[in-house]
């Protein structure tokens, strides 16, 4: 009876063991860190963007070739069917009005920008209140660069700087044009229009093309309101860029429009470097405007993948631009 005890006790002994190392071990998974925050990886240039989730991810796996951009399309419906449309942000507002169709079709690229950013979901913003709240909503990333203090959403940061990296084991730069180079606040977009409109309207009232009622009503408009009568001014011939003989959307974004309010554009003073424009696509950041050169617009994929977005190339001084293919 006692060697019966015996046997029993051990038995049970060895069960529990068994089942508290099933449970010590093969239930526990090590985990894999994801953060919102774009990190550097300690390879140079090496960013890994995940589209299932459009966040960058530390990269745990083996690590890529030196000054190798890796782009993960581990869900594809990430980037989805249904051309431009099909890949905006949800709840996007699409423009009904003329000028929110042309402003869409000059600046939308930056409306399918994937690799952890976020987009806006419409066309202008109205006024200094709208544009505050939606940046104070990202992740924002400060870097001196240049000799200037610039801030961008954290991704689109990140791919910026492998871009600087890679160019610079290149003997290459790649630098902004001025302090206001990357984001840009509601004000300094008013501050550039005014400075195209109203010497503009002094000028066009001058020439006998339009009465000085008409531009002293169109001065007492909100800026919000200025930009649809400018733009119906333009459609006639009278134009607003500095030079006067072209649209003001050559000069600059009509206040609420600007990709730099979203904080996804850099304004690159080596834009006419091809080279340049290589690496900068290599890590995400492509000319979409083709009113101005030296803008660069954060997407976040592969090049091979822009068509994938909805988005055409458009050739212009031999220069490829994306732009929505609406």
């Amino acid at each position: 009876m006692n060697k019966l005890k015996l046997s029993l006790i051990f038995l049970f002994g060895l069960t529990s063991a068994c089942y508290e190392g099933t449970d010590g071990n093969e239930n526990k998974s090590t985990p894999v860190r994801k953060t919102s925050t774009p990190v550097v990886n300690s390879t140079a240039n090496n960013s890994v963007v995940n589209n299932s989730n459009n966040s960058i991810v530390s990269d745990t796996s083996s690590p890529t070739p030196k000054n190798q951009t890796t782009t993960q399309n581990t869900n594809q419906s990430e980037i989805k069917s249904g051309g431009f449309s099909g890949n905006l942000p949800a709840g996007f507002v699409q423009p009904m009005d003329d000028v929110g169709k042309k402003i869409l079709r000059e600046y939308g690229a930056v409306f399918v920008a994937r690799g952890g950013v976020t987009p806006p979901k419409t066309v202008i913003f109205r006024d200094e209140s709208e544009v505050s709240t939606f940046q104070s909503s990202l992740s924002e990333a400060s870097e001196s660069i240049g000799g200037f203090t610039l801030k961008l959403q954290s991704a689109a940061m990140t791919g910026l700087k492998n871009a600087i990296a890679e160019a610079k084991q290149s003997n290459l730069t790649i630098s902004p044009r001025g302090e206001d180079s990357a984001k840009r606040t509601y004000q300094q977009t008013v501050d550039i229009w005014k400075k195209r409109v109203e010497p503009g309207l002094a000028h066009w009232v001058k020439k006998g093309k339009v009465s000085q009622s008409e531009a002293t009503r169109i001065k007492s408009l909100s800026i919000y309101d200025q930009i649809t009568e400018i733009l119906k001014l333009e459609e006639k011939g009278i134009y607003f860029a500095t030079s006067l003989d072209k649209s003001i959307m050559f000069s600059g974004a009509p206040p609420g429009t600007s990709q730099h309010l979203a904080m996804l554009a850099f304004d690159c003073k080596e834009f006419g470097n091809a080279k340049v424009r290589e690496i900068l696509a290599k890590h995400g950041w492509f000319q979409t405007v083709v009113s101005d050169e030296p803008h660069f617009t954060f997407l976040g994929v592969k090049e091979s993948e822009l068509p994938s977005l909805g988005l055409k190339k458009q050739m212009n001084g031999g220069k490829p631009f994306w732009v929505p293919d609406i």
